[in-house]
């Protein structure tokens, strides 16, 4: 899924991936008390950034990948009535494999 918004840069959009609103031993989580997903699929990115140089260095997340990033990252956008978020690169941690 696609969206229509192309980021700048080093910048990617993530869309937030649902936590589980169930305990394992079947205990339902109210909305107040759930943390928000740190867990996330990247939606579109940026060409990447540029060195001293000029040479521009592509990102090494794609579109379609699984990614955990930090908790307080990205800045939280509404885009094609979407809740999403657009950070750096550098707020995501690591691609789930």
């Amino acid at each position: 899924m696609g969206v229509n918004f192309r980021p700048l840069h080093d910048r990617v959009v993530v869309k937030r991936l649902e936590s589980e609103e169930k305990t394992k031993g079947g205990i339902i989580i109210p909305d107040t008390a759930k943390e928000k997903p740190q867990e996330g699929e990247v939606l579109a990115v940026g060409p990447g950034s540029r060195d001293e140089t000029g040479k521009l260095t592509p990102l090494d997340v794609k579109a379609g990948d699984r990614v955990l990033f930090g908790k307080w990252s990205g800045t939280e956008v509404k885009i094609d009535g979407q809740d999403l978020l657009i950070m750096k690169e550098s707020d995501i941690l690591g691609i789930v494999a």
